[in-house]
C-alpha cells in the first residue's frame, strides 16, 4: 500500500534528520567471511530496526526499557516456560515466520494436501513421557482434588497419521501431545497437578492410528507476571488463547509437523492473542457414550508432507 504524502513526508525527514550515512556504515562492518545467511539477512534486519528507531525518534531511555523487558524475558525462560517465545508469539512474529516457512515448503514441491502448522508456543516441554497407544496422559491419581475436578471434561483423542500425498497410514509414528487443562493451566503453571500431567508421546499403530485419553482443555491467559502479559495489558489487549491442544508428529522419511487444534465452539476462537487459529484445525468435542474413561470425543487426522 503506498504510503499518504503526509507519510512518506514524515518518513523522509525522518530519514534526513539524522546521519544519513550512518546505517551503510554499520551495514558495511560486516566481514567477508560472516556467516552467507546471516550476510544475506543482515542488510535488511539493519536498515528496518535504524528506519524504526528513526521514524519514532526513540531515546535511549525508551531503548533501555526495551532491552530490560528482552533481558527479563531471557531470565524467565526455562525448559519449562519459553518468556522471549511468548513475547514473539503476541507480536504475531512465531505465526509469521510459520506462514513463511509453509509457503517456502509449499513452493519446493510440499504437499498442499498437508496438515497446516502452527506455533510451537511457551510451555512445550522435551522428553514427555512414552505411554503405550490407547493410554492417558492424565497422570493424577483418581481420588486427587484435580481430577475430580476434571472428571467430566474427559476425553478421548484419536486419529490417523497418513501420507499427504499417498494417503498411505505413516506406521509407527510418533504423536507427541500437550495441552493445558479444565482450568487453563499447563502443569509447570499448576501446584495441584502432576509432573508431565497432560503430556505424553505414543506411537501410531500399524494403520497409522493414534488414540489416548486426556481432558477437554480450556481457554488460558497469558501469564500476567511476565513482560509478554504486562506489554499485552499496556496495549489494552486480552491475553486469551482458546482451548487448544498441541502436536509434534514426526515420522521417518516426512517432514515433521508442529500444530495445534482448536475446540471450534471457544469464545476466543476468532480473537487468538497470538493469532494462530487456521480453520482447517478447527474440531468439535462431541459426547461420548459407552466408555466410563471419557465423557467427550475428539478425532483428528495428520496429513505429512515427504521429507
Amino acid at each position: 500500500m503506498a504510503l499518504s504524502g503526509k507519510e512518506s513526508g514524515a518518513h523522509g525527514a525522518a530519514k534526513t534528520k539524522y546521519d544519513p550515512e550512518f546505517t551503510d556504515k554499520v551495514i558495511a562492518a560486516t566481514g567477508p567471511k560472516a556467516q552467507p545467511r546471516l550476510k544475506e539477512i543482515m542488510p535488511s534486519l539493519l536498515r528496518h530496526l535504524h528506519d524504526f528507531a528513526r521514524d519514532v525518534d526513540l531515546t535511549i531511555a525508551e531503548l533501555m526499557i526495551g532491552i530490560e523487558m528482552i533481558n527479563e524475558a531471557g531470565r524467565m525462560s526455562t525448559d519449562k516456560r519459553n518468556e522471549t517465545g511468548m513475547l514473539c508469539d503476541i507480536l504475531g512474529l512465531e505465526t509469521l515466520a510459520d506462514e513463511i516457512s509453509s509457503k517456502l515448503l509449499f513452493d519446493s514441491g510440499s504437499s498442499e494436501a498437508a496438515t497446516p502448522s502452527a506455533v510451537l508456543g511457551p510451555f512445550y516441554r522435551r522428553n514427555a513421557p512414552l505411554i503405550p497407544n490407547g493410554g492417558s496422559i492424565i497422570y493424577a491419581a483418581p481420588d486427587s482434588p484435580w481430577y475430580l475436578q476434571s472428571e467430566k471434561w474427559l476425553t478421548h483423542l484419536s486419529g490417523r497419521v497418513v501420507s499427504a500425498s499417498t494417503g498411505k497410514p505413516a506406521v509407527g509414528a510418533v504423536v507427541d501431545i500437550w495441552l493445558a487443562d479444565t482450568k487453563g493451566l499447563y502443569e509447570q503453571q499448576d501446584a495441584s497437578q502432576p509432573d508431565m500431567n497432560l503430556r505424553g508421546r505414543l506411537q501410531t499403530d500399524e494403520t497409522g492410528r493414534y488414540a489416548v485419553y486426556c481432558v477437554r482443555p480450556s481457554a488460558y491467559g497469558i501469564p500476567p507476571d511476565g513482560p509478554s502479559g504486562r506489554l499485552l495489558k499496556l496495549l489494552d489487549r486480552h491475553p486469551y488463547r482458546p482451548a487448544h491442544i498441541h502436536f509434534v508428529v514426526t515420522a521417518p522419511g516426512f517432514r515433521t509437523l508442529t500444530t495445534q487444534v482448536f475446540d471450534r465452539e471457544d469464545e476466543h476462537i476468532l480473537d487468538d492473542t497470538v493469532f494462530a487459529v487456521k480453520d482447517e484445525l478447527l474440531v468439535s468435542f462431541e459426547p461420548r457414550e459407552g466408555d466410563d474413561k471419557a465423557r467427550w470425543t475428539v478425532e483428528y487426522d495428520f496429513a505429512l508432507s515427504e521429507a
